[in-house]
């Protein structure tokens, strides 16, 4: 009997030590990977940005990414209600995770974007040519779609008034319809749109656009609620709680 629970205890006493080495081996790769993932998380970013700005090649290496990024593209941050440059309010600020603390953020009222409330203080990316002038602006955008939530870039010229491109860089709709959002045929057809007539927001997703009105993008074909969802995105982040006064101003001119 005294064998048998000395055995008993030594399966035990392994079976500790083997869930013990197991889980400082796991708990060590987690680690490694949650670097290994931030690290990816932000070039992705920068060749989307590189993609929105109109400088992103197909089998750009990392190291041309970064250098390309860096040397092109200039990161601010932008108060949306004076829309004015304003200073990071954080060392690690980020405006999605401040949407959701009341203390950075304010309640998104009269619009139907998919989400409750908006950053305080919102990032822009401001691309130079070889000369130093800002060529685009890059606003990040995001809105509801079908089944959640899509995230992009809008890039406008200088002017602050015609788009150039709309990237989506993540999204949760239904492939070969909603999907489409990421097509490049589709997203060609933003370019050289204009977002405001007159001084209002003019700019709409619509079945069988017109292609030569300036203000008009065809819908995706069997996706209304997508397509809605864009329109209703990029609507919200040009006009009065989003971007609106940022490109009135046109600070990145002074």
């Amino acid at each position: 009997m005294s064998a048998k629970k000395e055995s008993l205890g030594k399966t035990v006493g392994i079976v500790v030590a083997v869930c013990l080495v197991c889980s400082i081996v796991v708990s060590g790769a987690a680690v490694g990977l949650r670097s290994l993932q931030q690290t990816n998380a932000a070039l992705d970013k920068k060749s989307n940005i590189l993609n929105a700005a109109g400088l992103y090649e197909m089998g750009m290496s990392n190291s041309v990414i970064e250098s390309t990024y860096a040397e092109r593209v200039e990161p601010r941050f932008v108060n949306l209600d004076s829309g004015q440059f304003v200073e990071a309010p954080t060392a690690d600020y980020d405006m999605y995770k401040a949407a959701k603390q009341t203390e950075y953020s304010t309640q998104v009222t009269n619009s139907n974007v998919g989400f409750q409330r908006r950053p305080d203080v919102a990032s822009v990316y401001l691309v130079r040519d070889a000369q130093g002038d800002v060529s685009r602006i890059i606003l990040p955008v995001h809105g509801s779609g079908l089944w959640d939530l899509m995230y992009g870039f809008l890039a406008l010229d200088a002017d602050g008034q015609t788009v150039r491109e709309l990237i989506y860089y993540q999204q949760k709709e239904t492939p070969g319809l909603g999907g489409e959002v990421q097509n490049p045929a589709w997203q060609d057809k933003w370019d050289g749109k204009e977002i405001y007539e007159n001084g209002d927001v003019a700019i709409r997703v619509v079945k069988n656009a017109n292609p030569s009105n300036p203000h008009t993008i065809d819908a995706l074909s069997g996706a209304t609620l997508t397509s809605n969802g864009v329109e209703n995105t990029i609507r919200y982040w040009v006009g009065e709680q989003g971007f609106g006064q940022f490109l009135k101003n046109q600070a990145w001119r002074s």
